[in-house]
């Protein structure tokens, strides 16, 4: 089988001059594109690096490729633009892993997947979205309960999510919220800070999906609360301790698990996902958001960090979302 790799390397991405330090942190690196077509072609497959962007299209066009492992981050500062090679893909009908274009745009949108997991039941922190400074005066006024956490709306990647978005007077929020509006040119979201432990759960395959590990991010010092930012994940290996399986009460493990298949299946993900909560300080979770495209480094990503914790080597996890897609596809898989 001929299987195209669609992936965004931070070295091809063009960035405007004013960006901010932390723009490329969503785009891969090439030793995860080496090592998902390393586990690809010891299966017997030919693997076509498509890249992404421009290239993209331009490859999938040259290449006649009968499967698509999508990795690719998409362009850009649009909400949707995860979804940006899945739309292509579909329009030339071609198959491909992972959730579809409505999913991807949808998960980037932090708010609105908020609202919809809402819907479902979910538990999720009272939040207020900005989108310019009069907003934020308003939110002021309406004193929005504090400390909150403000971060971008539409990021990945913990892009935008510092140490200092933890805000305790109106301000702070205000220096914050102005900051975020300035640098990311999106909306801002300010959020409820939830004080207890991080938990992070990763799902795969489909009809129904499967947890394969539920991992508490814990400090490695005692601090009067955690927050996993974008400082701490660069230097996570000095500045936490991943707990897999997380050392919880049964029934906060449960309510968890219910939540994270709750949200797979309604937000409509496909094949894999990881989604983050905060527990308060009494073990009630609180969904903060879901990953849908979650990172495949296979040192530093937290998802083949927890498969590793639960026993799965690399191979076996790629392998497990390559099979699980394929399986949506049964006039390939039964080619194949």
């Amino acid at each position: 089988m001929k299987i195209g790799l669609a992936y965004d390397l931070k070295e091809e991405v063009p960035l405007n001059k004013e960006h901010p330090d932390d723009a490329l942190e969503e785009y891969d690196s090439l030793e995860t594109v080496e090592a998902i077509v390393s586990v690809l072609e010891s299966q017997g497959h030919s693997v076509a690096k498509l890249s992404g962007g421009r290239k993209f299209a331009d490859n999938v066009l040259q290449n006649s490729v009968d499967f698509v492992f999508n990795i690719a981050e998409g362009r850009g500062t649009y909400r949707s633009r995860e979804a940006q090679i899945p739309a292509f893909l579909e329009m030339l009908d071609i198959p491909y892993s992972g959730s579809d274009p409505q999913c991807l745009a949808l998960c980037l949108d932090k708010p609105l997947t908020k609202k919809i997991v809402q819907t479902a039941g979910i538990r999720t922190p009272r939040w207020q979205l900005i989108t310019n400074k009069n907003e934020l005066s308003e939110l002021c006024r309406d004193s929005f309960p504090l400390p909150a956490f403000v971060k971008p709306a539409f990021e990945g990647s913990s892009k935008g999510v510092r140490l200092s978005g933890r805000v305790e007077t109106n301000e702070q929020m205000g220096k914050v919220t102005g900051a975020l509006l300035e640098q990311y040119h999106q909306p801002v979201m300010v959020e409820e800070f939830i004080a207890g432990d991080e938990v992070t759960v990763g799902m795969l395959g489909n009809f129904p999906p499967k947890i394969i590990g539920m991992m508490r991010i814990l400090p490695r010092k005692r601090v009067n609360y955690f927050i996993y930012s974008l400082e701490v994940k660069r230097d996570w290996q000095n500045q936490v301790e991943y707990e897999c399986p997380a050392q919880l009460e049964a029934r906060i493990l449960q309510k968890i698990a219910d939540f994270s298949l709750k949200a797979f299946e309604t937000l409509g993900c496909r094949d894999v996902a990881r989604i983050d909560f905060k527990l308060d300080r009494e073990g009630l979770p609180y969904f903060l958001e879901i990953n849908p495209l979650p990172g495949l480094n296979p040192k530093s990503s937290d998802l083949p960090i927890m498969a590793a914790k639960m026993g799965w080597d690399y191979q076996k996890l790629v392998s497990s979302i390559f099979r699980a897609a394929l399986e949506r596809y049964p006039e390939h898989l039964s080619a194949n």
